[in-house]
């Protein structure tokens, strides 16, 4: 009987908060702007307003959107003209004019399957608006998120050409301030931006890293 009672609790304050959600998505205008539009979640917003700041994608860059399930940020960079390959574990529907690829980058296999769909190309601009599934413990979370940004950067690191840009989430805490510092030792400018479409009890930012320096050859010295 304890146990009955443990689950219907559980399932109580789940469905609150799944209320709570909607309630909130009902009330937001880029909620509603986005599916009047026909994108695939709000968050294609936040793109376009760091693209009106930093200009960072045109017509025939090349982009690899990692994390990009739904897809919102890769059909916002097709209709610029981008040539984009999009990654994630979760499957997410075709886009016509975007190479769609489900794969785990940290998977032993990943590079080899995303350097087949770039199809030659070098990708001038890696995105990514992956987060973790938050627990609501600022914490846990800002820890969980910034793993996701060394796996982005770890990426960058391999696939940018010199000159190239990265853009990630990130939720501000304690480390922000140490991976920032670990960016500006691969790209000319950091900055951190938060757009006025992330909402603003939020504690996520973007990282925007311009300037790729190239990674430095590796020291065959014995």
């Amino acid at each position: 009987m304890r146990f009955d009672k443990s689950i219907r609790k559980f399932n109580k304050h789940h469905s609150e908060i799944t209320k709570r959600w909607l309630k909130r998505q009902d009330r937001d205008p880029f909620v509603h702007q986005a599916r009047a539009e026909g994108f695939r979640s709000r968050a294609v917003y936040k793109l376009q307003e760091i693209q009106q700041k930093y200009g960072l994608l045109r017509s025939g860059t090349v982009v690899l959107d990692l994390g990009a399930a739904p897809g919102s940020w890769t059909q916002w960079c097709v209709h610029q003209g981008c040539h984009v390959v999009a990654v994630d574990r979760l499957s997410m529907d075709p886009l016509t004019g975007a190479t769609v690829v489900c794969a785990d980058l940290q998977d032993d296999d990943a590079q080899a399957v995303i350097h087949t769909a770039l199809a030659g190309r070098t990708p001038q601009v890696i995105l990514s608006d992956m987060a973790p599934n938050t627990t609501g413990h600022r914490a846990t979370d800002h820890l969980q998120v910034m793993a996701l940004c060394d796996l982005v950067l770890s990426w960058a690191l391999i696939m940018l050409p010199v000159g190239g840009c990265m853009v990630m989430k990130s939720f501000d805490g304690a480390e922000t301030q140490a991976f920032l510092t670990a960016c500006r030792g691969h790209f000319d400018r950091v900055s951190r931006y938060k757009p006025e479409a992330s909402r603003k009890e939020s504690s996520e930012f973007y990282i925007i890293a311009q300037g790729f320096r190239g990674t430095p050859p590796k020291d065959n010295a014995s």
